[in-house]
């Protein structure tokens, strides 16, 4: 198959890739993405912007230079990925934290997780450089008449080989090395099916070779090869040539030389062994193929597997993205969904909302009720699992959005029941608790109430619950059937029983009350442009807009409020700041009346007895 590919080949691509934990990495020209499947079987997907200064991008242009340069970025980065794949599988989030991760979340604002994967990732350095430096010295110094002879270097590269491709078994026989090793041949056969003009879907993609030319396990080989031919020729040159170091007798101090002259000259390996790669892969013929040969030997037996289709996909969709960011560079970045700790998250998003103009309360908002914590608890210290920063972000990016976080939410407490909202009605305000409570206290055994403007049914419903053992008869009304349809969705869900009728104000309600409360619409037409964004682009204006002055429904209740009352009956209004005075006037024909601040001092509310 790879050889039918080659013939119809068509065109070259710069991105490049690595195989990470459930995952794949791509990276472009000025962007890199990782896709990861996380537990809940969704792709997940971080892309970031590729920076680099002045000083890196000329390194990055001198020959041989810019192999080790490029070497040091790459295990910066490909550390990286990992850390952040393994941050979004790695974790078990049905085991309560350990004793030590709460107290690095509560003493030292860390995350476990983090702590041991820098540990690894500096753990995986020593290990190698012991495996591959070090071993392979220590194997020649137990054979003394091998050394100073040129079999010492020809047995050092075999042990070097053999040391490689044992590393490389060994390691296939853990099931995380054979997944990752798997999705290494979902990278692979995403660029070449890129490469030869494939359509980028699961199917197709899975027909094309899981070989590549460029892949790192040929980088490596390559390395490898460099490594055996300069550390031979260096060695041999210093122990012949410089007298000092050729009469040393010290088998220890000899060892610690030969050490040090392999280190020294990494830079240099490295830098070589890019150039050759480069070069290489410029040419496609059977002299060249020569040199690739171990290199693909090497990932067909050892390094990529056969990987399914939903690896496939998560190849595809980093690939996708690193092509997309590369065309377009006002392409946002994005972020994986992990873990972490509590207060570093939640200041992150109030630094959000307060750069967007969002009340910074709507992130502690959100925290409290995701995480089902009161939010006077914010301040204690905790992780937040995956699965929790997962909810947390579909919340933050809708608000982000302008939608009012209650609409998001889908349902809000008020005065002792869960009231559904969504854009049928506006999203009851805290002030009107105090008038629920107002009416509550009003109310005697046996009275009729009618509720007018209902809207979303939180006065009418919680007058009917708080007042159950009264015997008390409740009817809601509203001009907007669909906010007719919300109130009684949550007379439902609150189990109480409301007569809700269709009308406009009075036309259609019929009897006489005991108590009618009225939360209208009182916003100036003129002053609706200036109200926030949530509020003016998503509630209801229809619920908002009092007429010029914020006094049209007020005017309406006067001259109609009177016949629909009962003999003492009493009428309850909230209304706007500054309205009260103006409102009064228009019930001149009353027993009395009584004016009632808000918990913040306004003049909210009307109590008038006729």
């Amino acid at each position: 198959m790879f050889n039918k590919e080659k013939k119809n080949k068509k065109k070259c691509t710069y991105v490049g890739g690595q195989a990470v934990l459930e995952g794949v990495m791509m990276m472009g020209k000025t962007s890199m993405a990782t896709a990861v499947r996380d537990p809940d079987g969704e792709v997940q997907v971080e892309a970031k912007r590729i920076k680099k200064g002045k000083h890196l991008s000329m390194a990055l242009k001198i020959p041989f230079v810019r192999g080790t340069v490029n070497l040091v970025l790459s295990l910066i980065r490909g550390t990286k990925t990992l850390l952040r794949s393994a941050a979004v599988y790695g974790e078990d989030e049905e085991e309560e934290p350990g004793k030590i991760q709460k107290w690095l979340a509560e003493k030292c604002k860390v995350n476990l997780m983090d702590v041991i994967s820098v540990i690894s990732a500096c753990l995986g350095v020593v290990l190698a450089v012991g495996i591959f430096i070090f071993l392979p010295r220590f194997l020649i110094s137990l054979i003394p008449p091998v050394q100073k002879t040129v079999w010492e270097y020809v047995l050092l590269g075999l042990f070097k080989l053999i040391i490689f491709i044992a590393y490389l078994s060994l390691i296939l026989l853990l099931k995380d090395i054979r997944r990752l090793y798997m999705y290494h041949g979902a990278e692979h056969k995403t660029i070449n099916a890129f490469e030869r003009g494939v359509e980028l879907t699961p199917e197709k993609v899975k027909e094309c070779s899981r070989i590549h030319d460029r892949c790192g396990t040929s980088f490596l080989f390559i390395v490898l090869f460099i490594n055996i031919v300069v550390i031979s020729v260096a060695g041999w040159a210093v122990f012949t040539y410089v007298p000092v170091i050729n009469e040393v007798e010290n088998s220890v101090l000899r060892f610690l030389i030969n050490i040090t002259i392999e280190l020294i000259l990494l830079p240099l390996i490295a830098g070589i062994s890019y150039e050759i790669l480069k070069l290489l892969a410029k040419f496609d013929n059977k002299f060249v193929d020569v040199f690739k040969a171990p290199g693909k030997l090497i990932q067909k037996l050892l390094t990529t597997r056969e990987p399914d289709e939903e690896m496939i996909a998560v190849a595809i969709a980093a690939f996708n993205k690193v092509l997309e960011m590369d065309a377009d560079p006002s392409v946002p970045e994005t972020e994986f969904v992990t873990g972490g700790i509590l207060s570093k998250m939640l200041a992150k998003t109030k630094k959000k909302f307060a750069e967007k103009g969002i009340d910074e309360s709507d992130a502690e908002w959100i925290y409290s009720i995701v995480l089902d914590i009161k939010r006077s608890e914010l301040a204690s210290e905790r992780m937040v699992m995956p699965s929790e920063s997962k909810k947390l972000k579909e919340i933050i990016a809708k608000r982000l959005t302008g939608r009012p976080l209650w609409y998001i939410i889908g349902d809000t407490e008020f005065y002792g029941c869960k009231i559904k909202v969504d854009e049928r009605a506006l999203i009851p305000r805290p002030e009107t608790e105090q008038l629920a409570e107002i009416a509550v206290k009003s109310v005697e055994d046996g009275d009729k109430v009618l509720d007018m403007c209902t809207g979303s049914g939180c006065l009418a419903v919680s007058i009917a619950k708080n007042c159950a053992g009264k015997r008390v008869a409740v009817t809601a009304a509203d001009l907007s059937d669909a906010a007719i349809m919300l109130a009684q969705e949550n007379a439902k869900l609150n189990g109480v029983n409301v007569n809700f009728v269709q009308s406009d104000m009075f036309k259609q309600v019929r009897g006489r009350f005991n108590l009618i409360v009225c939360n209208p619409p009182y916003i100036k037409s003129g002053d609706i442009p200036a109200l926030q964004k949530e509020v003016r682009e998503y509630e209801p204006s229809i619920a908002l807009d009092g007429g010029a002055d914020g006094l049209d429904f007020y005017r309406r209740l006067a001259s109609s409020v009177r016949s629909y009352l009962a003999r003492d009956g009493v009428l309850l209004l909230e209304c706007g700041e500054g309205q009260a005075e103006e409102i009064l006037k228009l019930f001149e024909k009353r027993d009395y009346a009584m004016v009632i601040k808000d918990l913040s001092g306004t003049e909210r509310f009307l109590k008038i007895a006729f």
